[in-house]
């Protein structure tokens, strides 16, 4: 049986970690490097890095950035944001990155899946969805929750993985910085019928909602920003905690 993953994720704008609440209000949380290796340290199976400005901004995420990163940090780490070509995931990888994460740039450009899992495999390639429940069902947004589609999110993971993406990192912007757990309906949705794993985003609140995503939406793994940045729980206990109730967690 696999283990679920615990993955804290840093948003990043102008270099500093950041955090909001419904993708709104942003504050500062911290260094993204001292963060990133402190998670390592505390046993976080993996990192997700965001920059969260670089579609809107037009900027290419920093390349400078993911190869400080990979000198600090020795567990497995996602980069994303304004992420477009080939090219763009070269540096990355290059840099010291494990994964790349698309977003917007892929939905507009369903071929861009197809190219970057030929050219680098499918294990490279997260897709990120922003989704929102509105009118009975869950919608794709796209720049930073900021544009509505048409589209439903599920059909868009599942046409992504079609054409090669190998992992989904879902988020939840109704759920997101509420504190009030995941999203387990459409988490489970996807967990169920899709043949790549899924990473739960938005909503952890406590303990028990990371059991809740792994149990009841079958999530491979959980990710969460704030509840970590401001030490609300840490991983060690939260670990011991899904240990006990069951879940299967790396130590």
């Amino acid at each position: 049986m696999l283990t679920k993953r615990i993955i804290p994720c840093l948003d990043i704008k102008d270099g500093r970690t950041v955090k909001g609440i419904n993708f709104e209000n942003i504050r500062d949380a911290g260094d993204p490097i001292e963060l990133g290796a402190l998670y390592a340290e505390q046993g976080a199976d993996e990192l997700v890095f965001l920059d969260i400005t670089a579609t809107n901004e037009r900027r290419k995420t920093l390349s400078e950035l993911v190869t400080r990163i990979a000198r600090h940090v020795n567990i497995p780490f996602t980069v994303g944001g304004g992420i477009s070509s080939v090219e763009d995931v070269n540096v990355l990888l290059q840099s010291g990155a494990d994964k790349i994460s698309v977003n917007t740039s892929a939905f507009k450009d369903p071929g861009l899946v197809d190219k970057l899992a030929r050219e680098f495999g499918s294990q490279c390639i997260v897709l990120a969805i922003d989704t929102r429940f509105e009118e009975g069902d869950w919608y794709v947004y796209l720049n930073g929750g900021r544009v509505k589609t048409p589209v439903k999110a599920f059909d868009w993971a599942k046409e992504a993985v079609d054409r090669g993406a190998g992992e989904i990192l879902l988020t939840s912007m109704n759920n997101d910085g509420t504190k009030q757990g995941f999203a387990l309906d459409i988490t489970a949705q996807l967990s169920q019928h899709l043949n790549v794993p899924v990473i739960a985003s938005g909503g952890a609140g406590n303990m028990a909602h990371f059991v809740d995503v792994f149990e009841n939406a079958q999530a491979d793994a959980a990710l969460a920003a704030s509840i970590f940045h401001y030490k609300e729980i840490e991983i060690p206990a939260l670990k011991t905690f899904l240990y006990e109730k069951g879940v299967n967690v790396r130590f």
